[in-house]
């Protein structure tokens, strides 16, 4: 069956499939062609091996306690040394990238489900709802993340899944906006006035023809917004309001470190380490992705 596509600038005829196949390819053509993009999604696809299996590569457990070992620095059995009270770093850090990614993929999940449903009843709908859902996405931007978070946090009382949850309620103003404004410049367009002149329902309107062409965008700020949740987590848990002991977290490691910089600097040197390469590397993909799935990027992309 051929299936005619009214795609945002482009129209495309999809035979079984393959015209979408080769849109893919092309935009994996596009993003390869970065060399920082694909150097990010090399270092993430590490991290998610290593949260998904901690166990088969985190030489011991990561509340073992050494004795007699407190704050020893790098050597070759324990390259990444001792923390204040024994514990082996290494093996601790290979752990803390389950709690950044976890925190990082469902907040942001939680956060782009949101937003998206938000910005596309706004966007679509338009009078009074769509004024009233952009005053509450502009007082939600206009307040200071970290001091909600912190607020919220101390309520609800510390722990992941009150993270995971606070952060995936309070980031997703920002999709909701791109979502809206993009919605917005779409709602006019030749396919869903065809799908109203079928008698197609506003929720199908939304969900099925509307959706599906703004989630480029919406991929792309997803992935650029993962680095930053995990930096928010790691601020929490820096803070006492993240996971708790003795789960091990990046931001709680830097946390235990800060007494002991100057004499065992080695502790937070670690895991402030981790948190800067993560983050990078999760902006280098985003700019990757961006190059690929944006049009307005490809010149750009070719040009590197």
């Amino acid at each position: 069956m051929i299936r005619i596509l009214d795609l945002p600038g482009d129209r495309t005829v999809a035979a079984g499939g393959r015209a979408r196949r080769s849109e893919w390819a092309r935009g994996w053509g596009r993003f390869k062609r970065y060399r920082p993009g694909l150097v990010g999604l090399g270092f993430i696809l590490v991290l998610l091996v290593l949260a998904v299996v901690p166990d088969l590569f985190a030489p011991y457990p990561y509340t073992q306690v050494f004795r007699r070992m407190r704050g020893v620095g790098p050597s070759w059995a324990h390259p990444l040394g001792f923390d204040h009270i024994g514990r082996d770093m290494l093996s601790r850090i290979i752990w803390g990238s389950r709690v950044a990614l976890l925190v990082g993929v469902l907040a942001t999940g939680i956060a782009v489900v949101i937003g998206v449903t938000v910005g596309a009843i706004a966007g679509f709908i338009g009078g009074r709802i769509d004024a009233f859902l952009s005053r509450i996405v502009d007082a939600l931007m206009a307040y200071p993340l970290l001091v909600l978070l912190i607020t919220l946090a101390a309520v609800l009382g510390p722990s992941l899944v009150t993270v995971v949850v606070i952060i995936g309620l309070t980031t997703w103003a920002q999709y909701a906006r791109v979502v809206r404004a993009d919605i917005l410049s779409l709602r006019e367009r030749e396919f869903v006035l065809a799908a109203q002149s079928q008698g197609a329902s506003n929720g199908r309107i939304v969900f099925r023809h509307l959706i599906p062409n703004v989630l480029g965008p919406v991929i792309v700020l997803a992935s650029l917004g993962v680095g930053g949740i995990i930096l928010l987590e790691a601020a929490l848990s820096f803070l006492g309001l993240g996971a708790q002991p003795p789960t091990a977290s990046w931001g709680g490691m830097l946390a235990d470190g800060r007494a002991f910089i100057l004499t065992y600097p080695h502790i937070a040197i670690a895991p402030g380490v981790m948190i800067s390469l993560t983050v990078l590397a999760f902006n280098l993909a985003g700019d990757g992705l961006r190059d690929a799935l944006d049009p307005r990027q490809k010149d750009a992309a070719l040009q590197r």
